[in-house]
């Protein structure tokens, strides 16, 4: 376990960096499915945008911190009015999934987030977080729109 050794933590955070670096810019961005792979160094943050099915596009935001790796995919705009019915749907999403979870943003908009300790980030970790956050959107996304922006009965 990684203790509080301000190098020791530095080393952790640099080869985490050069992984990341490596892995996405080099690996994930020829794949068929990978629209583009950016990077932002004020932010430290990877930009990682994917093709779907049942929406245009998708882009997962990668933000490496001293002990972590945050992720994030934007899944849905703030739905209207009377969104009990898509949170429940998202909370019963939330026990099944791995390594992400939907939550609502300080904008009221919904995302699906994660983090992974930089002690178990390795290669085979992050396609598993891409391929996951892909399954998610893929399966999830259109019956949450249909919830979230269906017609309401007038009463």
């Amino acid at each position: 376990m990684i203790g509080h050794d301000p190098r020791e933590l530095a080393e952790r955070e640099r080869a985490a960096h050069g992984m990341l670096a490596t892995h996405l810019e080099e690996v994930v961005a020829h794949e068929d499915h990978i629209q583009a792979v950016e990077y932002d160094p004020e932010l430290r943050r990877w930009y990682v945008r994917f093709g779907c099915e049942g929406r245009d596009a998708t882009t997962i935001y990668f933000d490496l911190h001293q002990r972590t790796l945050r992720y994030e995919v934007y899944f849905l705009p703030d739905p209207p009015d009377d969104n009990l019915e898509l949170y429940r749907f998202l909370l019963q999403r939330n026990h099944s999934l791995y390594g992400a979870r939907f939550s609502i943003g300080p904008d009221g908009d919904v995302y699906l987030t994660g983090r992974v300790a930089l002690e178990h980030l390795t290669v085979t970790e992050l396609d598993r977080v891409i391929g996951v956050l892909y399954e998610i959107v893929e399966t999830w996304f259109q019956p949450a729109v249909r919830l979230a922006y269906r017609r309401r009965a007038a009463p």
